[in-house]
């Protein structure tokens, strides 16, 4: 199969598996999602989640944030790894949204990337999942598949996001990211691969096989 007719085949299976993924941090705004995400690093969701409402039930809103100490945040927040750092950026990111943004979380990938620890892949995930705009953050999920997948090399994340752009269809990447790590988690671990589970990886990698669709 060529790269064209994989992703071709892999929007088809994974739109038929998740037709309509949920967003796996809970949240209700752009600000608590930003917050989410940024405790998501390094850091299961379903730890955040745990997390979240503890936090937010104090301060669900930069103006609230700012009031509590970078001491009270760190406690709060430590059974996500790496409190220190991201207590600090929580505070500060919160403080720099008052003073430029009204308290608003900007809407561009280049303001949402100058924020304290705020990245690319965290500022491209809030502009998917809070303003609707498309963009492929790639997770270790995302980037183990489309190495497996033979979609791109796997040799640095940034490669697999410019491959992944050009591979799928701009229309496409909004749900097909968070399609990618539901089959990922689902399907594909990173340890203890399955061939006859992973079918979409066995399938695409298969020598003289057609296109086609794979009733499961």
């Amino acid at each position: 199969m060529t790269k064209k007719e994989r992703a071709a085949f892999i929007v088809q299976e994974l739109g038929r598996l998740y037709p309509d993924p949920p967003i796996p941090l809970d949240h209700s705004d752009p600000y608590t999602l930003l917050i989410a995400v940024l405790l998501s690093a390094q850091c299961t969701d379903a730890r955040v989640n745990l997390v979240t409402p503890h936090l937010f039930a104090k301060a669900n809103n930069p103006f609230d944030m700012v009031k509590l100490t970078v001491a009270e945040i760190e406690n709060i927040i430590r059974p996500c790894g790496l409190a220190p750092a991201k207590s600090k950026n929580i505070h500060r990111l919160s403080s720099i949204l008052i003073e430029k943004y009204d308290g608003h979380v900007p809407q561009t990938l280049e303001e949402l990337e100058m924020l304290p620890g705020v990245g690319h892949k965290t500022a491209s995930v809030v502009m998917i999942q809070a303003f609707d705009v498309p963009a492929f953050p790639v997770d270790t999920h995302i980037h183990r598949m489309m190495a497996r997948w033979g979609l791109s090399t796997g040799k640095s994340v940034e490669q697999t996001e410019r491959d992944a752009k050009s591979i799928f269809p701009e229309e496409t990447w909004i749900k097909l990211h968070l399609q990618m790590i539901y089959y990922a988690r689902e399907y594909s671990p990173a340890r203890g691969m399955n061939p006859d589970k992973d079918y979409i990886t066995t399938f695409v990698n298969a020598k003289g096989t057609k296109k086609k669709s794979i009733s499961r």
